[in-house]
């Protein structure tokens, strides 16, 4: 099993006391301007994804879905968690660079299987 290391920098994050989780506290430091990043969980539901995808527009903090409930609470040491706010730059800089680059290899990995079938 490959470890993933956006779910091992939540965790450290977590145990450095730099993490906070679960609706009414990322609401709260995104209100209060401390969150450095947003992080939902892609099995929120709906409501909850809009709800911080419109809170973070407006108070200029960078969101990204990732991964399941199950993983982000595990990652923390806790139980399910729909959402995480991150309140240190230097993690949050570490965690959208590993988001971004997977999200990269994810779309390059799309095209070279549609080249791939388009050869066929």
């Amino acid at each position: 099993m490959r470890q993933d290391k956006v779910l091992s920098l939540i965790g450290l994050a977590t145990k450095a006391g730099k993490v906070a989780s679960g609706e009414f506290c990322t609401e709260r430091e995104v209100k209060a301007g401390a969150a450095k990043l947003v992080i939902v969980a892609e099995d929120a539901s709906s409501n909850t994804k809009k709800k911080f995808q419109n809170m973070c527009d407006f108070y200029q903090v960078p969101i990204r879905c990732y991964n399941r409930k199950e993983a982000l609470g595990h990652a923390m040491g806790k139980e399910l968690r729909a959402s995480l706010a991150v309140v240190d730059a230097g993690f949050a800089g570490s965690i959208l660079k590993q988001l971004d680059t997977k999200e990269r290899l994810g779309r390059i990995e799309e095209v070279s299987l549609y080249v791939e079938n388009e050869s066929i």
